[in-house]
């Protein structure tokens, strides 16, 4: 049982360890240094110190009260451009800009993350020079202006602060159109509500004038067509006549027998 417990108390220290060590607040950590509280209280007003505080793994290049007086008198949204592309979205401490292999690196800044960074303005060159390290706006012929002074403040691997010299501005940062708002999602107009249906009126009887009966032409009695009587119809057959008078004398033969019958009778 002891051997469980001890177990379950080590991860639990080791999960406590691990959720506190990626968890910082940049406007605590700068609140330390007094050189930096002008570059500290315009990360807090920009709402860049609440972006920079959402991210695991990050670079700030701080600015010293001396450095940052050009960029206090400008306007907050100019400002939080100019700032967001001193934040580095990866882990820079001296010991790995001192490792570099190639002579510049492309980095990536906060600025580029926003979505309104125009063609390279988003990004930096860090470059290893005679005279050390030095930073500057990877757009196009831009020079290399700020040199790196110091480190103010490191966590392996979460967050590094470093000193630099002057303020780097991307060319055509500060004259750029502000995002359009957001547009407005048009909310649906309520169907509306089915009219009540209004009964229906019969329609009116027409009037009907009566209609005055009219006479009609007496007609006359219809002569019905009578065929013409065929010579042929009147006169009997041929095949009639024999047969009659042979039926005739067939009666009379009968009767004389019978006659003679009778006669006979009478005479017994």
């Amino acid at each position: 049982m002891d051997s469980k417990v001890s177990s379950l108390l080590f991860i639990a220290i080791l999960c406590l360890l691990s959720s506190t060590s990626t968890a910082f607040n940049i406007t605590k950590i700068l609140a330390q240094y007094p050189e930096f509280a002008s570059f500290n209280d315009l990360l807090a007003q920009s709402g860049l110190a609440q972006e920079i505080n959402g991210r695991e793994t990050i670079t700030v290049l701080a600015l010293d009260n001396g450095s940052i007086d050009g960029l206090s008198g400008r306007p907050v949204d100019i400002a939080k451009r100019i700032l967001s592309a001193h934040v580095i979205l990866d882990y820079y401490d001296q010991i790995k800009l001192s490792k570099l292999q190639k002579a510049s690196t492309i980095v990536t800044t906060l600025f580029q993350a926003s979505g309104i960074a125009d063609d390279r303005q988003g990004f930096l060159n860090v470059s290893k020079t005679a005279e050390g390290i030095k930073f500057g706006s990877a757009m196009k012929g831009a020079p290399l202006v700020a040199s790196l002074v110091k480190s103010v403040y490191a966590q392996p691997y979460n967050i590094s602060v470093l000193q630099v010299s002057e303020p780097i501005e991307a060319p055509g940062i500060e004259n750029m159109a502000p995002p359009p708002p957001p547009a407005a999602v048009p909310k649906k107009a309520p169907a509306p509500a089915p009219a009540a249906k209004t009964p229906s009126k019969a329609p009116a009887p027409s009037k009907v004038e009566p209609s005055t009966p009219t006479e009609s032409p007496t007609e006359g009695p219809v002569a019905a067509d009578v065929p013409a009587a065929s010579p042929l119809a009147d006169a009997p057959l041929a095949d009639e006549a024999p047969a009659k008078a042979a039926s005739s004398q067939m009666h009379v033969g009968g009767a004389v027998v019978v006659v003679g019958l009778l006669a006979c009778m009478v005479g017994f």
